[in-house]
């Protein structure tokens, strides 16, 4: 599959990361996740209390001459990804305390603007087994505009509350590692990949900062987790991966994966994409009434409603947001979620009235409990 005949999407491209970037075209791309090589800079064999081996990171892609060589190869690539980001696009990528804070530098010389640091809080880490250190228990994702100027990024503010019973999603994320039937084995039962990501996280990056529809890249694919959630998600993927056995075990891994193919189970909740509905239309339609009374949930407030939309207070004046801040001696508020009106001796939220408009077409409605 490919768009317009361009993009290889629904494919991984076999080679050298930086050399496969360089074939993609410019601004094409919605949204990049890398997990690059952390450089664990890992010596001699770790073992636990009982002697037995812990079965690190030793590969020869997570191995290079120093800390310049490092950074050469995650400018090389980083600014590869830019080049392909889309003026809305965003920037996914995670680390350890071995490698984030050379790539979060790298990111902001480029002209990336980051937008948040997400603490992976794992759930269940790997104990310190020397004991020499605090447990390695998380690790870091930058998150991270094409450039400064980037305004209309994506970000699914009301998908990730309703993720998180109703709360603002924070910062954290307390995520458990890959562990069980998630985690791929070789044929001698072995990891197949060492540093294998959990499908939730990748779900939580995919649903919080892309759309059904949209090209998501993995330049480091290794086995596929974020292709796999993709095409799960309604995404369209490229993947990038220099490994061939990692490749074959993703493409067996993608091509068991069953799409969601409802666009109302795919639907994101966006209230700052709905039609606006100024508070005036309610009074035209009569949802609210001229020299109605409205409150605060808890009726500490009041304001009567004046027939050009406004409202009065004893000491102020004015739209539904400017009373509702004066009167709580706040910087700003929401009217929408602060005033109620009385409707069958119970408070409803005026929101609640501009919900029906928006459901109606912004058409007349009928008054609520009237």
């Amino acid at each position: 599959m490919t768009d317009g005949g361009r993009l290889p999407v629904g494919r991984i491209l076999i080679g050298d990361c930086i050399e496969e970037l360089r074939a993609l075209p410019d601004r094409s791309v919605d949204l990049v996740f890398a997990d690059p090589p952390y450089n664990l800079q890992l010596g001699g064999e770790l073992l636990r209390p009982n002697n037995t081996r812990v079965d690190g990171v030793d590969d020869a892609w997570d191995r290079f001459g120093g800390f310049e060589a490092y950074d050469k190869f995650c400018r090389a690539w980083l600014a590869e990804c830019r080049r392909v980001l889309k003026d809305t696009g965003t920037l996914w990528v995670i680390g350890s305390y071995h490698n984030i804070f050379r790539v979060g530098a790298i990111v902001q010389d480029l002209g990336f603007w980051i937008l948040n640091d997400v603490v992976w809080r794992k759930a269940n880490p790997m104990p310190n087994f020397r004991g020499k250190r605090f447990t390695n228990a998380h690790e870091t994702l930058i998150w991270a505009a094409r450039s400064e100027d980037s305004r209309r990024y994506t970000f699914n503010y009301d998908a990730m509350k309703a993720l998180n019973d109703d709360q603002q999603m924070r910062s954290d994320w307390f995520l458990p590692l890959c562990t069980g039937a998630e985690r791929l084995k070789a044929e001698d039962g072995s990891k197949a990949h060492p540093t294998q990501k959990p499908e939730s996280l990748l779900a939580r990056v995919l649903l919080a900062a892309s759309r059904p529809g949209d090209v998501v890249l993995d330049p480091f694919f290794g086995t596929g987790t974020t292709g796999a959630v993709a095409k799960r998600l309604g995404r369209r993927w490229i993947g990038i991966e220099r490994d061939s056995g990692y490749a074959a075990v993703a493409r067996r891994r993608i091509a068991e994966v069953e799409a969601v193919d409802d666009p109302l189970a795919l639907a994101l909740a966006n209230r700052r994409e709905q039609p606006r509905v100024p508070f005036g239309r309610l009074i035209e339609e009569g949802l609210i009434r001229p020299g109605e009374v409205l409150f605060d949930s808890r009726r500490r407030w009041f304001a009567k409603v004046r027939a050009d939309g406004h409202l009065i207070s004893d000491d102020h004046k004015g739209s539904i947001h400017s009373v509702g801040a004066a009167v709580q001696g706040a910087p700003a508020c929401n009217g929408w979620m602060f005033w109620h009106a009385e409707r069958k001796g119970m408070p409803v939220a005026i929101d609640v009235f501009r919900q029906q408009l928006r459901a109606a077409g912004e058409a007349p409605a009928a008054r609520v409990g009237a």
